[in-house]
């Protein structure tokens, strides 16, 4: 009797959990929907521009992607926004979205636990109200309650998850560019594991020109101020440095079968996450350790290069961070049929947020069947040259997809999707 209830309980506890994606929502440069973001994709339309106070400011390059900020009055109460960020803002329209697609409502937040995990590295803006406030009044009490929640750097998961009553886990990724990409990574695990059945993952990024004064100091922008639309240029042997962008953006992630019970749309399957750390100088990239973190990532998928159909790079428009990256690529891709892009050519920087956006750009094109192109790629380098880029909108099937992402301090990430077949 004993063995019998052991072999009817064993599928059960060893019966691998497949973690679905049942929702999306996007707040970014090429559109504050995943409509609009999709004709961008598909179009190749830059999202970049030029900000005049950035100049005066004292910046180098006035470049930046165009981020309108959402108008929250008829959404919340005055109470709630207090304590929103620039980016919590984007992150709580990027959150509605997402779970309005995946069916996902109030009362779904009254019955079950739902955990959040969003990648965010910085809150400039509140930090410097706050001096400003302190240098000229020297009185703490003009402060107001919203800063201190304004400039953590868990301000956005400690604000969504007040909003929307949600009580799994929650925390914030603080992985430099990485952030969304690991954010998404964890909410995997976590859900694959059996420790959460529903979890929304993102990646949020502020776009005030406080938040980017001190990557302006090491040159690391492009300054093709005269062409604001051709600046980004991944791979690109012209390249002259990123240009600097944010959003946010949040993806649902959920056990199939929970997906399944209560029939929420299915969108793509998050098959494998991927990690490394280069161990090397703090903004030095390492074509071993996005190695790596890539091959972590199929492992966890059980498939091989030869199954990838695209790889949504992290290439930002830098010199030595493309070059290293498209070392590792052709490392693991040469010779194979997976068509490379990075859609930052569009967006720009994204940073913080880029690979949770990124994961969504991919799952758009994923289930549309193309692959968004990298814009401005005209004139390959020694490194680039060997890849198999795609520099226009290519209609082809895609089954799985890599999502790579990289960061300041050698933090690597990256993320299989995979197409789902129900």
């Amino acid at each position: 009797m004993e063995v019998c209830i052991l072999k009817d309980y064993l599928p059960k506890i060893m019966k691998e959990r497949r973690v679905v994606v049942t929702g999306m929502g996007i707040w970014s440069c090429i559109g504050t929907s995943k409509e609009e973001v999709l004709l961008s994709l598909q179009n190749g339309k830059s999202g970049v521009g030029r900000e005049d106070i950035r100049l005066e400011y004292g910046y180098q390059s006035d470049l930046t992607g165009i981020v309108p900020k959402p108008d929250l009055k008829s959404l919340l109460h005055r109470r709630l926004r207090a304590g929103l960020s620039e980016e919590a803002e984007f992150s709580y329209m990027a959150a509605r979205e997402a779970f309005e697609q995946a069916y996902i409502d109030e009362q779904f937040l009254y019955d079950n636990e739902v955990g959040i995990i969003f990648g965010n590295d910085s809150s400039a803006k509140p930090v410097i109200e706050a001096e400003k406030i302190m240098s000229e009044k020297h009185d703490t009490a003009l402060l107001g309650s919203g800063l201190i929640f304004q400039s953590m750097n868990s301000t956005v998961n400690m604000n969504l998850s007040s909003i929307f009553r949600l009580r799994g886990i929650n925390f914030s990724v603080s992985a430099a560019c990485a952030s969304g990409s690991h954010s998404i990574g964890l909410g995997f695990l976590l859900i694959k594991q059996g420790l959460q059945d529903v979890v929304i993952c993102g990646g949020a990024q502020e776009v005030n020109h406080f938040s980017m004064a001190t990557f302006d100091a090491l040159g690391t922008f492009s300054k093709r101020m005269s062409e604001p639309q051709k600046a980004s240029r991944p791979f690109d042997r012209d390249r002259d440095g990123l240009i600097p962008s944010g959003g946010a953006a949040a993806v649902v992630l959920e056990e199939y079968e929970s997906a399944v019970r209560r029939g929420a749309p299915i969108l793509a399957e998050i098959t494998g996450y991927g990690f490394s750390s280069n161990g090397g100088g703090i903004s030095q990239p390492s074509d071993d350790g996005s190695t790596i973190a890539m091959l972590r990532a199929l492992k966890s998928a059980n498939i091989s290069t030869k199954d990838i159909d695209y790889v949504n790079a992290h290439a930002t428009s830098t010199p030595q961070g493309d070059m290293f990256e498209a070392i590792a690529l052709d490392r693991l891709f040469s010779g194979t049929h997976a068509l490379i892009s990075s859609t930052k050519s569009m967006t720009g920087h994204e940073c913080w947020m880029a690979g949770a956006s990124e994961v969504v750009y991919s799952i758009l094109m994923l289930q549309n069947n193309f692959v968004a192109p990298n814009i401005n790629f005209d004139n390959p380098d020694l490194y680039s040259e060997k890849l198999n880029i795609a520099t226009k909108s290519i209609p082809c099937e895609l089954n799985n997809i890599i999502s790579n992402s990289f960061g300041f301090g050698g933090t690597n990430s990256a993320i299989v999707i995979k197409k789902i077949k129900l």
